[in-house]
């Protein structure tokens, strides 16, 4: 099983994600399309395709989604950690506002990552822990 491919819609590169991570983020009323194939996520800020799968031809857009995609450009909110709706914005803030230095900081003044459930509540699994470094460095 390949960790990459590519968007149907847009042919940019995607990423590998477990079902089970689609199956609890797509419409309840979409939850029985779900199979057990591969999914890949397409990382392309401006397709509206989310989650597809090569095998049975499966796509989820944005508008099939339970949540926003922090990673699109319309995203609001652009929720870093979902499983505690942390979001990018309280992070930002975090770090400007209230002295968060490293990790350990942000997790403590935000709440993130109290509960992980990145498995089934986060878009991409474990990307948390990089957003979070990625927002401490340009801050």
């Amino acid at each position: 099983m390949e960790n990459f491919s590519h968007c149907p819609c847009c042919n940019e590169k995607s990423q590998l994600v477990s079902h089970v991570t689609v199956k609890h983020l797509v419409l309840e009323n979409l939850q029985n399309l779900v199979t057990s194939s591969p999914y890949y996520i397409c990382l392309n800020e401006d397709c509206n395709v989310v989650y597809f799968n090569k095998k049975d031809t499966h796509i989820f857009n944005k508008k099939d989604l339970s949540v926003p995609i922090w990673f699109k450009k319309d995203a609001r909110p652009k929720y870093i950690c979902y499983c505690n709706k942390v979001t990018e914005e309280m992070i930002t803030n975090a770090i400007l506002n209230k002295d968060a230095k490293n990790m350990k900081d942000i997790v403590e003044l935000t709440g993130a990552m109290k509960n992980g459930k990145c498995l089934t509540k986060n878009l991409l699994e474990n990307v948390v822990v990089q957003q979070f470094k990625k927002l401490l460095t340009i801050h």
